[in-house]
């Protein structure tokens, strides 16, 4: 059964695809049936410039358990990130 779980937001940043780096214009998250991923179900994470096409995207999927490491190690790098700059 699919989950429905799928929300689009406005982004910025750069992302590394086949042609090159190209900026990112949207982020969709989703929790849904994978392609590569080995499990039923995963978080799902699109960097996508909608202007560029096909190729202007970053896909990546991710298990749960992977999902919230990489978050928890986020919020650490942002949280390192702002006590250097507030030096």
């Amino acid at each position: 059964m699919c989950t429905m779980i799928s929300t689009k937001h406005p982004f910025s940043g750069q992302a590394k695809g086949r042609a090159g780096w190209f900026p990112i214009g949207q982020l969709y998250l989703g929790y849904d049936h994978p392609e590569r991923e080995q499990s039923e179900h995963a978080v799902l994470i699109d960097f996508v410039n909608e202007e560029e096409g096909p190729n202007a995207r970053l896909a990546v999927e991710l298990s749960i358990d992977a999902a919230a490491d990489l978050a928890r190690r986020l919020l650490e790098t942002v949280e390192e990130a702002n006590r250097y700059e507030r030096r």
